[in-house]
């Protein structure tokens, strides 16, 4: 087949002179109009860091397509970043923004006749808004990792602020040393260094196959993410030349290796919101349930931030994920034989991958931090589609307490921090589903703000909204159906018991069917819904969470 399947159709023939003269306007010649076009879909932008040096690394990639044969063609789409939106109403745009981000890299691909495509993504929701475009054009396709920030001089980063706003509301520090964490906390290019979402997505891919081997653990500012990205252009045009597509690497058993890899790393909750729509986009029927099937025979090796002790960097230092991938496929827990984008197999590329040096971050499977999944899939009459939840074992595997309910985040936080939270509490925020939002805010703050208060052991969180993967503690997210769609989370009262059992993967309210039955009959949603705009676009399109809140 011919690698140029797409653009011949666009600049070949005398029909095409009008669409050649406009490309030759845009710099090219002759000669490249014989050539693949490589579409280098850039998410750089200086308004956040994990994004602000990508443009620079997509001009590295443009040099190598072009100097392996191709006609590399870069493009910007957006971002936006959860960082600094946290806990505002700007927040609510996060997650639309992977949709916007597929749809815009699908746009301009299927407009433009590019053979083939390279993406490069930093912050979370960009990465796999990345996956889903190439998912829907299904043409050789590879992803590249920005990179993750290194801790500061202090081993302090973003999340580490957000702790230490719990801190000053407590009166353990004043606002001169919050500050300072402020001030030293994030320095430079790169995703938030713990194994948070942008790098368990960028995990998650490396083991889908979709980036080439290291991509996923490297530091933003390294000659080896240079490398990543000098080494793209003849690995495109590898897969041009074998037509290997998308549909040939993420596969049933590629999603299979993914979600492992997520649950030894001890990775974000949002790595099942995001495979599950990335699944739906390749066409590869992925369920909540298989994260539980994945999960019992899984167990959690990662000594990493949030709730282990080291970041992204420390990993990478020893070797990144691939020891750790060599490891599970020895023991029957990957599948050696899915496809990837170095046109080898995942066993292929990890033969000769050597072990850790010791067992200070990476656990062996003697000593787990957990011996199953921290992801657990609840169901029971709150969740009767299901909720997502992220234990480690910590904080307990089991809390029934008093529900406090709050409509909103900003409600939710602001009884936080004003210490009306007391211990035995279950702190319930809703209407933050994907249509209650609408855009189903990350809840990072208030997360924080309890750990930063000590009170992490103490009460429970749960919510039709989401986590980010900075969070920690007994919490519970994306419960389905959401408040907005009068699901049960809507009916609950201040002063209900509330049973999370990570046990026996329940999520109970304990008031009897009579009066729930009554307090549907009375309900009405208290939500006013957007009128106009993207945000009232995404609440009309959005499916459940327990779908992956995709959009079509």
């Amino acid at each position: 087949m011919s690698s140029r399947k797409y653009s011949k159709e666009l600049v070949d023939g005398p029909n095409q002179a009008a669409s050649r003269s406009m490309l030759r306007g845009v710099g090219f010649t002759t000669e490249d109009f014989s050539k693949p076009f490589i579409g280098i879909a850039s998410t750089g932008a200086k308004v956040t860091p994990c994004n602000m040096h990508l443009n620079q690394l997509s001009e590295v990639v443009e040099s190598s397509v072009n100097s392996s044969g191709g006609k590399g063609v870069l493009f910007n789409t957006i971002t936006v970043s959860d960082g600094i939106s946290m806990g505002t109403q700007g927040m609510k745009y996060s997650l639309v923004s992977r949709e916007v981000i597929a749809d815009s890299i699908e746009t301009v691909v299927g407009c433009l006749a590019y053979d083939g495509l390279i993406t490069v993504g930093g912050c979370d929701k960009n990465m796999p808004g990345c996956l889903i475009g190439m998912a829907r054009l299904n043409r050789p396709s590879i992803f590249i990792y920005g990179g993750s920030i290194k801790p500061s001089d202090e081993n302090t980063d973003y999340v580490t602020v957000l702790e230490k706003v719990g801190e000053f509301s407590k009166g353990k520090i004043d606002e001169e040393q919050l500050i300072h964490y402020e001030k030293v906390s994030v320095e430079g290019p790169g995703s938030c260094g713990g194994m948070y979402t942008a790098n368990t997505m960028a995990s998650s891919i490396e083991a889908l196959g979709m980036s080439l081997p290291g991509s996923s653990s490297q530091d933003a500012v390294s000659d080896s993410k240079k490398d990543d990205c000098v080494n793209a252009g003849n690995a495109i045009m590898n897969l041009l030349e074998r037509d290997i597509k998308p549909s040939d690497i993420m596969t049933r058993e590629a999603f299979e290796n993914a979600i492992t890899v997520v649950i030894a790393l001890g990775g974000s909750t949002n790595a099942v919101l995001h495979l599950l729509a990335i699944a739906h986009s390749i066409g590869v029927d992925l369920c909540l349930d298989d994260f539980t099937e994945i999960g019992k025979r899984t167990p959690v090796l990662a000594n990493l931030k949030p709730f282990g002790d080291h970041y992204m960097s420390e990993l990478n230092a020893n070797g990144g994920i691939q020891p750790m991938m060599k490891a599970l496929l020895d023991k029957g827990l990957l599948n050696g034989k899915c496809m990837t984008v170095t046109g080898k197999t995942l066993a292929e590329n990890l033969e000769g991958v050597q072990p850790y040096k010791n067992d200070k971050i990476i656990k062996s499977f003697d000593n787990p931090i957990k011996a199953d999944s921290h992801l657990r899939i609840l169901y029971g009459n709150l969740a009767k589609d299901g909720a997502v939840a992220k234990i480690t074992g910590k904080e307990g595997t089991s809390f029934e307490g008093k529900a406090k309910v709050f409509n909103s985040e900003e409600e939710g936080v602001e009884a936080i921090l004003s210490n009306s939270i007391k211990d035995g509490d279950v702190i319930v925020i809703r209407y933050e589903g994907p249509k209650g939002g609408p855009g189903m805010r990350e809840m990072l703050k208030p997360t924080s703000a309890i750990m930063g208060l000590g009170l992490g052991e103490k009460v429970a969180f749960i919510t039709d909204g989401r986590f980010s993967g900075g969070t920690h503690g007994f919490v519970v997210g994306h419960i389905s159906p959401e408040a907005a769609d009068g699901g049960l989370i809507a009916m609950i009262e201040d002063g209900d018991k509330i049973l999370i059992d990570a046990e026996n993967d329940q999520l109970i309210l304990k008031v009897d069917d009579e009066e729930i039955n009554r307090r549907e009959s009375n309900w009405k949603n208290p939500i006013k819904k957007p009128k106009k705009g993207v945000l009232a676009k995404y609440a009309k399109s959005v499916k459940s969470a327990s779908l992956g809140a995709i959009t079509d």
